[in-house]
């Protein structure tokens, strides 16, 4: 290779920081002032580095075959900062590859105009009162919607994170030990932003957004008014109470409205999978059911493969990373094989994900079988569904649906495809979808079909329980393209 060639490849990636460097501040623009989130292909923009956004741009070329450049999407952040855009999600990369692919020549302002229609001059925006959120325990889920509660505070989201309830810890410095653990992750690294202690108040201030500490051992013994708070969601990430009993604790409260637990419910509370049957969610409904993170996972894939070849019966078996409930070294555990040291061991253990999935998609009620694996790895874990079809198929056949479905679908924004051969577990840490097909992994003969899915278990589902939150709330942006 010349010294001139590589001063031309050189100059074009500079070139290309150059323009990604221009869309950092329409991206912040866009979400501030009209309180836009943009994406490509589904990678959020907002706060993302030079070296992130080009990567996202990169990504698209697994998906469509073509490289998206930020040459064709900067023009397109430069056009919608012009206009007095409402409240919304939009892909700028699907709207620039839109663009790319009309049939007809048309200006890049007025094809805008026409794709954008129905969100310009400020339309379609939500409620600007906001709804208060109480997170009701602080472990690992607690946290982590507390970081995406944080991050569109600024956006017009709608949810306003206004406390946290603990239970009080054995040392002097318990607010600092809170606040440490929100600044700081093993797996999911730092927190994006600044986290200060107003000790005299008992609160934690992020990114700017005020967070009460409460202090409480029962639901029912708090007056969340006393704070401020009025009409408040409780999300219930404790695990201690699943049934209408227990979760109706919390609205005996004051200042609490409704209750979603992130956990499979009992009973009769319904169990959402967002996505799949968040239509179901009722303004009626006082106490609902986030389900589990390895339902939310399988079941939008499921729903996919059965809305077009159909699911006679099938396996599930899920390869799980090890959790708090299991013990760190060999120790007592009222589970059976949970006592064993769980960085140490693959442990065989059940799984009601598979039942579980019927509360979602009744199609599907009695077809299926599951168990699980506890695997030394401390996040991201897979499904491995083993289904028998009602049609036949081939593997590039079912993997060019489910890359459609990831695409364009109305879960879109639960499916996420790879056809990397180099991918491990890893690499999936901090994704946003429920669940991610390994097309390189899947296997067909005829009418069975074997389907890889990655998902971190953490972060994935927590995304799922904030769609649940805006559902509950009555946050409805407008989003391009809707499906």
């Amino acid at each position: 290779m010349t010294s001139e060639t590589n001063k031309d490849t050189r100059q074009e990636w500079m070139e290309r920081e150059a323009m990604t460097e221009a869309m950092i501040p329409l991206v912040g623009r866009l979400y501030r002032e009209n309180h836009v989130v943009t994406s490509v292909y589904g990678r959020p923009l907002i706060n993302r580095s030079v070296i992130d956004i080009i990567k996202a741009h990169r990504f698209v070329r697994q998906m469509e075959g073509s490289e998206l450049s930020v040459r064709d999407t900067l023009p397109v952040l430069e056009q919608l900062v012009q206009m007095n855009l409402g409240e919304s999600r939009i892909d700028i990369g699907k709207l620039a590859m839109s663009f790319q692919r009309q049939d007809i020549h048309t200006d890049l302002g007025e094809f805008i105009k026409a794709e954008l229609a129905e969100v310009i001059n400020g339309r379609n925006g939500s409620r600007e009162e906001g709804q208060d959120v109480v997170l009701y325990g602080f472990g690992r889920i607690g946290r982590l919607m507390a970081r995406l509660l944080i991050e569109r505070s600024g956006g017009g989201e709608g949810l306003n994170l206004r406390a946290i309830v603990v239970r009080k810890g054995s040392a002097e410095n318990d607010l600092q030990k809170r606040a440490s653990l929100l600044r700081r992750d093993s797996v999911h690294g730092s927190f994006k932003g600044t986290l200060t202690v107003d000790e005299e108040n008992n609160c934690i201030i992020a990114n700017g957004v005020r967070i009460q500490v409460i202090y409480a051992s029962s639901p029912d013994s708090i007056d969340y008014n006393d704070y401020g708070i009025k009409n408040a969601i409780v999300v219930d990430n404790t695990g201690v109470w699943r049934d209408e009993d227990g979760l109706g604790l919390h609205l005996k409260a004051n200042g609490v409205s409704r209750v979603l637990l992130t956990a499979p419910g009992k009973g009769d509370i319904k169990n959402i999978v967002y996505g799949v049957n968040d239509s179901d969610i009722s303004t009626d409904d006082r106490i609902l059911s986030a389900a589990s993170c390895t339902t939310n996972a399988i079941t939008p894939v499921l729903k996919a493969v059965m809305d077009k070849y159909g699911v006679k019966n099938g396996h599930v078996e899920t390869v799980h990373a090890y959790t708090n409930d299991q013990n760190l070294i060999d120790n007592y555990h009222k589970g059976s094989r949970r006592g064993r040291s769980a960085a140490l061991n693959m442990v065989i253990t059940e799984t009601g994900a598979a039942k579980a999935v019927s509360k979602a998609l009744p199609e599907l009620k009695g077809k299926l079988t599951g168990n699980a694996i506890r695997v030394p790895t401390p996040n991201v874990s897979m499904a491995i569904l083993n289904l028998n079809l009602e049609k036949e198929t081939n593997v590039e056949e079912l993997n060019d649906y489910l890359r459609w479905c990831s695409l364009y679908s109305g879960l879109q924004k639960q499916i996420d495809y790879v056809n990397s051969q180099e991918v491990v577990s890893s690499d999936f840490v901090g994704s946003r979808y429920t669940g991610i097909v390994d097309g390189e992994a899947t296997i067909v003969d005829g009418d069975r079909a074997v389907l890889y899915v990655w998902y971190d278990n953490e972060f994935g589902y927590s995304c799922q329980v904030n769609r649940i939150l805006h559902a509950m709330a009555g946050v409805h942006s407008y989003v391009y393209p809707a499906s």
